[in-house]
């Protein structure tokens, strides 16, 4: 028997003990004796940002993908998930259609100190397709552009960075 078990049977016998003699026992602990070992159990602390990054990621491969951006917001608080946290909410708020709120993360991660430069440009494209399907292209003009500063050949830059000053400047007005 170890520690724990000792304990819990100790716990048990302690609270058997205060039941009267002349009341009825439950031969199995009730939710009543059981609910004070349950609150001494429960985390206080919120989960760390390793838990959180996990939980949304199994909620994201299962398509839920707004309860997955919350988790994924909370991994971000930890510093060490920062970047990919806000990077996969911005994803996850994107897929369930929240593109506004999915700008905002974007924007976030491209301002998380650690970012490397290839995450960087991950992210740069991301936003900029975002953007783009917003219909807001001079915003989306301002990411591929940057993108396109520090990776020339990335994707298909190039050419939504044409398509997209073609169609602005052939534009109807009105």
């Amino acid at each position: 028997m170890n520690q724990t078990d000792t304990l819990s049977l100790t716990q048990e016998t302690s609270l058997a003990s205060t039941t009267a003699p002349s009341e009825h026992r439950a031969p199995f602990p009730t939710a009543e004796t059981q609910q004070p070992a349950i609150e001494a159990t429960t985390p206080t602390e919120p989960p760390d940002g390793h838990e959180s990054y996990e939980r949304a990621t199994t909620l994201k491969n299962v398509g839920l993908f707004r309860q997955a951006a919350e988790h994924f917001e909370k991994a971000a608080l930890d510093p060490t998930y920062a970047l990919r946290g806000l990077a996969q909410m911005g994803l996850c708020l994107k897929k369930s259609g929240k593109e506004e709120d999915a700008i905002s993360a974007f924007r976030r991660a491209l301002q998380t100190p650690s970012i490397s430069s290839k995450e960087q440009i991950q992210i740069l494209y991301l936003l900029g397709r975002t953007l783009e399907s917003l219909g807001r292209t001079p915003e989306a003009l301002e990411a591929y552009r940057w993108l396109r500063r520090e990776a020339p050949q990335y994707r298909d830059v190039g050419e939504r960075i044409e398509l997209l000053s073609t169609r602005r400047i052939t534009k109807p007005e009105g």
